[in-house]
């Protein structure tokens, strides 16, 4: 029995449209994105399927175009809408900081962060350049590593903040195990950033590091 032969309170789409996105599980919310499954399985089973073969539905959507074409039932068409909807949802997120915007906390910032590089399956490591009213003037990623390791030179960071005109930056880096304690080389790269930035009167605000939960500040433990 496919979808439209359910009763029309339990159809996702009727009950997206009635009770809001936040009523539906995971498997509801794809199966509207992938709109039918195979032959002899609803789009819902399929959905589920698909996130119990993946483990979940952020490694299903961490999946690059090519693994989520490999996928049973999906191909390209589908593999597409998924990132498209994926690139659409972070864009919305980090449209809340645009520029000119001013970073008035750390946590403002430290959630701009998360939501830029969480879901990166390597470690990133980003910048945010700021006006002496710490309003964002540009945001750039700096370094990309392997699985476990990133950094960034210091003379790349002092080039682009000049390049930039910034008084004043934030700089963060993913930890892709989720666990988002700082270590040793991250304390230390912290102290020579700040350093460099100093010899050009650019002042570095703070330091974090993203994993699953909240960002953690550097600022607020006093290692910046």
């Amino acid at each position: 029995m496919g979808i439209k032969d359910w009763p029309a309170s339990e159809r996702p789409r009727e009950r997206l449209l009635r009770q809001g996105a936040d009523a539906l599980t995971d498997a509801e919310l794809l199966a509207l994105l992938l709109g039918t499954g195979p032959r002899g399985s609803d789009a819902v089973s399929h959905a589920r399927a698909l996130l119990a073969r993946c483990e979940g539905l952020r490694k299903l959507l961490e999946l690059d175009s090519q693994a989520l074409r490999a996928l049973p039932g999906l191909g390209p068409a589908r593999a597409a809408l998924l990132q498209a909807a994926l690139a659409l949802g972070r864009r919305h997120l980090q449209a809340g900081l645009v520029r000119g915007t001013a970073l008035e906390n750390p946590h403002s910032a430290g959630e701009y962060f998360s939501r830029w590089l969480r879901d990166a399956p390597h470690e990133r490591f980003a910048a945010l350049f700021l006006d002496n009213r710490h309003r964002l003037i540009a945001e750039r990623i700096l370094a990309e590593g392997t699985i476990d390791s990133a950094s960034v030179h210091p003379r790349l960071l002092v080039q682009q903040a000049l390049r930039c005109n910034a008084a004043a930056v934030l700089i963060a880096h993913n930890h892709p195990s989720g666990v988002a304690e700082p270590s040793a080389a991250d304390r230390q790269i912290t102290v020579q950033l700040k350093q460099a930035l100093a010899l050009v009167d650019v002042r570095l605000l703070d330091h974090f590091v993203v994993g699953d939960g909240r960002a953690v500040s550097m600022a607020e433990r006093g290692w910046v």
